[in-house]
């Protein structure tokens, strides 16, 4: 009995690792990384940038930051600040993941700068938080609240993961 059972362990322990491996694999994504032309912005955190490489512009929210919605006060002007900074621009990407509206959230690069850091420090967005953290760019947005500068020349700004739990999201507005 005791080889019966001592048999079946080990590939008992083998499916069971293979499992797990498996597991962890899909839940595994590598960094994409490619240089392309921004196309289009659409607010202060997505824009749409062509691959060199080819194929369709790919849709990209700029990971760590949080922009105001385009309809939130704030909105309209640090897509504007974007469009200036980037628009039809050479730019580097890497992307980390996909978020739920399937962008990528990417790090990008203009003329070696992260676009992240050049928005939060410019007062159009903010470092994106999670749970207590504050943020990758916590140090920059210290830096444009101290100078009163963008979304930070007022005190009555408000995050927007806040306005959308107060408004909804500015798509669900009517037109």
């Amino acid at each position: 009995m005791n080889q019966t059972i001592l048999g079946h362990e080990p590939r008992k322990t083998v499916r069971f690792l293979l499992l797990v491996l498996f597991m962890a694999a899909t839940h595994v994504q590598a960094k994409t990384i490619f240089t392309g032309n921004v196309s289009f912005v659409s607010d202060g955190d997505t824009l749409w940038v062509r691959p060199d490489a080819g194929g369709p512009p790919r849709k990209l929210r700029i990971d760590g930051i949080d922009a105001p919605e385009i309809c939130q006060t704030g909105g309209e002007a640090a897509r504007e600040v974007l469009r200036q900074l980037v628009l039809h621009q050479h730019v580097e990407v890497t992307i980390r993941r996909n978020d739920d509206y399937g962008r990528g959230l990417a790090r990008i690069r203009l003329d070696g700068q992260d676009l992240g850091a050049q928005m939060v420090q410019a007062g159009q967005a903010w470092s994106y938080r999670w749970r207590r953290a504050l943020g990758p760019y916590a140090a920059e947005e210290a830096v444009a609240r101290q100078s009163r500068s963008g979304l930070f020349a007022a005190d009555t700004t408000e995050l927007p993961r806040d306005f959308r739990q107060r408004h909804g999201s500015c798509h669900d507005a009517p037109r």
